[in-house]
């Protein structure tokens, strides 16, 4: 893939301390876009900017500490964003959270936290910044699914539901802005090296006494290369979709996982 940006795209960025999230803001700018980019912890973000600013050194970017659930938070992580930086043109809505644990140990509480940020904080960032967009007749929504959300896995319930949840929304969106000049597309990445993938090896060790190498291939099993996806094969699609040549893709899940095939 290949991808030039128009000079000067403000890009927003969730999720973007670490991982998947840091890896497409450094894609970014790389291709001279502004970057604002959001997460939970601020120290995080501060030394992910700092390593932006290392390897960019001509890029700009902003930091901003906000819970994508809050949605009064994301109202004014916007307006700042937009004050730094102009209207949004870009927005990749990659802040999530997974959990694993049986249905019968799935409780309320697990419910509810992997829907508030996997998918009531797609929709509250994508809401926030769609006026912009809708003004200027002009706008990429990214949104960072799983191919979780595309078929179902055990021991993930929660997980999957909100990430199925995120491709309807993505395909119900595509469609009503389809004449806007607004395109909605999802990236849906198999097991990827990430502190989520990471976690969940320790969690398999814990539970079951497996060696983590075990863990690890037990998770990479699905993806026919045995591997997992590395981020920055992720922020690439994403770049790409953002490109000046894809007017006409929207409502699209992109499946990022080595050959897996989705049914």
């Amino acid at each position: 893939m290949s991808a030039s940006l128009p000079a000067d795209r403000h890009a927003v960025v969730t999720g973007a301390g670490r991982g998947i999230g840091a890896a497409i803001a450094h894609a970014f700018a790389a291709e001279g876009a502004r970057v604002t980019l959001i997460g939970r912890d601020a120290e995080t973000l501060r030394a992910a900017a700092a390593t932006l600013a290392t390897a960019h050194p001509r890029s700009e970017a902003l930091t901003i500490s906000a819970n994508v659930s809050d949605s009064a938070a994301i109202a004014d992580a916007m307006e700042q964003a937009r004050v730094r930086f102009g209207p949004i043109q870009i927005l990749v809505n990659n802040a999530g959270q997974a959990a694993s644990a049986p249905f019968s140990k799935t409780d309320e509480s697990l419910w509810n936290r992997m829907l508030a940020v996997n998918l009531t904080g797609t929709y509250l960032c994508t809401r926030a910044v769609l006026p912009d967009m809708l003004k200027i007749s002009y706008g990429r929504i990214v949104n960072i699914a799983s191919t979780a959300g595309l078929r179902g896995y055990p021991y993930v319930v929660a997980y999957a539901a909100s990430k199925h949840g995120v491709v309807g929304l993505t395909r119900a969106l595509a469609l009503e802005l389809a004449t806007s000049g607004v395109t909605v597309n999802a990236i849906c990445p198999g097991y990827t090296d990430t502190d989520i993938v990471r976690d969940a090896v320790s969690t398999i060790v814990n539970q079951t006494g497996r060696t983590a190498e075990e863990a690890r291939a037990a998770l990479v099993r699905t993806n026919p290369q045995r591997r997992l996806i590395q981020p920055q094969e992720v922020a690439q699609a994403a770049v790409w979709l953002c490109g000046p040549h894809t007017a006409s893709i929207t409502g699209q899940c992109l499946t990022i996982a080595g050959g897996e095939v989705m049914v």
